[in-house]
């Protein structure tokens, strides 16, 4: 208790207060605590403060005291509990004006070049897989960003020197966000807004954590993929006499490592939001018929392959625009096992015929002369890349092994299928290296064009249904070699990267397929293995997590999003340069409710069930077409904050979207239980 007790008299003395600890007074310090106003006149730029704290009194009430007078009276409280410290700062307007806050606090005496950095579901260590036109060390080791951007408001320094980490947390409701005219430079605000900023910054070759409001975003604010613009500045208003009140929640910890620290902060957050599923007026039978629709408007039949349009369409009419891909934003083949399957379920035959003749197009004309899937095809403009990706021949693999399993228990094999795959294979084999790990992209005659490893656990999976399916040992040794390097490169190193295939930073999907790829390897294994698997499952799942949403970010007026009630919370970030949420989950709910039951981890039964309700929300049918033009065609591409794929912005979806890969992941989480069916019957 001793210790404890210690432990938090330091850290309010480090952050600058006066407290009473064992009848003793702290003189006060200003070294590990800095604050700030700025003030805009309209038409004028603005004028910054700095802030001196004042004395605190027993309750630990203090003042900020302006270094020249401003019409501003700013005052603080704190109030400690365990290795939490609350800050509840409250700014009263004496005349009207329109101000920006910031507050830095230090993360101990951690060196800046010591440690890694945490923004959820977009900053990962430094961020260097990025390129240095998005957010990165590659541009600044010091930004500060607007809190719609994070999974959850809150940032976090990892010392690896020392294991001890800091977080710094926004502890308001924010419901409101305010519209703004212009996304750079001093803006005003148009109204009322409860969005502030947060972040990490380099002073004196120290670790700071800066939080503040109203948003801005220090030292660039990022538009769109790759498009970093200037530093932005918002001010909101308050009126002579009018209060507003802040909080913010500072927390330290010990953390083994990287890892141990993003899982601990997603435990942290978890328990702090307490997300909950979301209600839904829709059965899980209506989002099937529903989703079902895309299976039949969006089928083409051509004289080479037929195929499920589902990818570069507009929104505003969903046409056919030619392309027919196996993974990745088509999932051509995943969409026709589904719509079999579904047909049999509901006794349909024309939705039978329909998936039959999509899967028989691509038995008889889907492959190149070495076996590989011609895995991207735009018919309209007769253009065939002569790339190929270790993640669409995968999720292809995947595919055609659920459709064989699905036919050998009806009774039905296909000898020629089951040849095809096994060429495929054996490429797979030839393919990956002798550390475990396969290319990320290459040609027909195996040149490789992107020799790293980051999409690796997607080809883990195929190969482990494939030991399976076949009876063959060989994959499964191939799939624990790729075991090998995911826990060597990716997990132990907690660098998750490279798997969507058009970026080339830091992402979500990586980390979801290593996961995956372990659950896979846990369900084909026993004993000490098969628990080596689960851990390393549960360690990359916390990173996969750390992308989804906690809470429910505010939108305005106008911003369809939030006039049609979306809720955020459940939808994941994608990348560091794709800065949007989707729904983007496949098998990841099932990976979830393994591992709650295999570690005891109930959190993990609790928010999968908050991603199985809220990914749901913007399902396209008449009456409720959530600005789709055709029902069943899942949007993408949710544009949650300031930031755009290319049109629209925040409150909307970009113009052009994947239905392709929606429909395909969302068809997969409302069947739960596949993997372990395949695995184990």
């Amino acid at each position: 208790m001793r210790n404890i007790k210690y432990w938090s008299c330091r850290f309010l003395f480090g952050l600058g207060f006066v407290t009473l600890f064992a009848g003793s007074v702290f003189s006060q310090t200003n070294e590990e605590m800095r604050a700030e106003i700025m003030l805009k006149t309209p038409g004028n730029p603005a004028k910054s403060y700095i802030l001196r704290i004042g004395n605190t009194d027993k309750d630990n009430n203090f003042r900020y005291l302006p270094d020249k007078d401003i019409p501003l009276e700013i005052t603080g409280k704190t109030k400690t509990l365990g290795n939490s410290v609350y800050y509840r700062i409250t700014l009263t307007a004496r005349e009207d004006v329109f101000f920006n806050f910031k507050q830095s606090v230090a993360a101990g005496q951690a060196e800046h070049e010591n440690c890694k950095f945490l923004m959820p579901g977009f900053w990962y260590r430094h961020n260097l897989r990025s390129p240095e036109e998005a957010p990165s060390f590659h541009t600044s080791d010091s930004w500060l960003v607007r809190e719609d951007r994070l999974s959850s408001p809150l940032t976090g320094i990892f010392d690896e020197s020392t294991g001890r980490y800091y977080t710094v947390l926004r502890n308001d409701d924010i419901d409101t966000v305010s519209y703004t005219a212009i996304h750079h430079g001093e803006v005003i605000l148009s109204g009322e807004s409860d969005l502030g900023f947060t972040g990490f910054e380099n002073i004196h070759d120290k670790a700071w954590m800066s939080f503040g409001f109203p948003h801005r975003e220090i030292p660039k604010t990022y538009i769109r993929k790759l498009t970093l613009a200037p530093p932005v500045v918002a001010f909101a208003g308050l009126k002579k006499g009018e209060t507003k009140i802040l909080n913010w929640i500072v927390n330290s910890g010990h953390a083994s490592g990287f890892s141990d620290f993003v899982a601990q902060v997603w435990n942290y957050s978890f328990s702090h939001f307490k997300p909950m599923p979301v209600e839904l007026d829709y059965s899980v039978k209506t989002v099937k018929e529903t989703l079902a629709n895309f299976f039949i408007e969006s089928y083409v039949e051509t004289e080479d392959l037929n195929y499920f349009s589902g990818i570069h369409l507009r929104t505003d009419d969903c046409s056919d625009m030619g392309g027919a891909e196996v993974g990745f934003i088509g999932r051509v083949l995943l969409n026709a096992f589904f719509a079999l399957e579904y047909a049999h379920e509901t006794d349909n035959p024309g939705l039978k015929q329909i998936a039959e003749n999509v899967l028989k197009s691509y038995l008889e004309k889907g492959f190149t002369d070495s076996g590989f899937f011609r895995e991207s095809i735009n018919y309209h403009t007769d253009e065939e890349p002569d790339v190929y990706s270790i993640r669409r021949q995968s999720e292809g693999v995947y595919a055609i092994l659920k459709y064989l399993d699905f036919e050998r228990k009806q009774g039905r094999k296909h000898l020629e299928w089951e040849k095809r795959i096994r060429k495929l294979l054996d490429n797979f084999l030839r393919l990956q290296n002798a550390d475990g790990s396969f290319p990320r992209k290459f040609k027909n005659d195996f040149e490789l064009v992107d020799a790293t490893g980051g999409s690796t656990p997607s080809a883990t999976v195929p190969l482990v249904m494939a030991s399976k399916y076949f009876n063959d040992k060989e994959y499964l040794e191939s799939a624990e070699k790729s075991g090998e390097y995911l826990e060597n490169e990716l997990i132990s190193r907690s660098d998750y990267f490279s798997s969507t295939l058009d970026a080339n930073c830091e992402d979500k999907e990586a980390s979801l397929y290593a996961s995956t790829a372990m659950y896979y390897l846990a369900l084909a294994s026993k004993g000490r293995k098969h628990d080596h698997y689960v851990a390393l499952a549960k360690e990359a799942s916390f990173f996969a997590l750390s992308w989804y949403y906690m809470w429910d970010v505010p939108f305005t007026r106008g911003q369809m999003l939030g006039d049609i009630g979306l809720k955020t919370r459940g939808w994941g970030n994608v990348s560091v340069e794709n800065n949007h949420i989707d729904v983007f989950i496949f098998e990841f709910a099932d990976v979830l409710n393994y591992l709650a039951e295999e570690t005891s981890e109930p959190a993990f039964n609790e928010f999968a069930e908050v991603i199985n309700t809220s990914m749901l929300q913007l399902l396209p049918y008449p009456g409720h077409m959530c600005g789709i033009a055709r029902t069943g065609y899942y949007p993408e591409v949710v544009q949650h904050t300031n930031w755009d794929y290319g049109k629209n912005g925040k409150g909307f979806y970009n113009d052009i979207f994947a239905p392709g890969w929606t429909v395909a992941s969302l068809w997969e989480m409302l069947t739960p239980g596949a993997a372990e069916r395949f695995m184990l019957d």
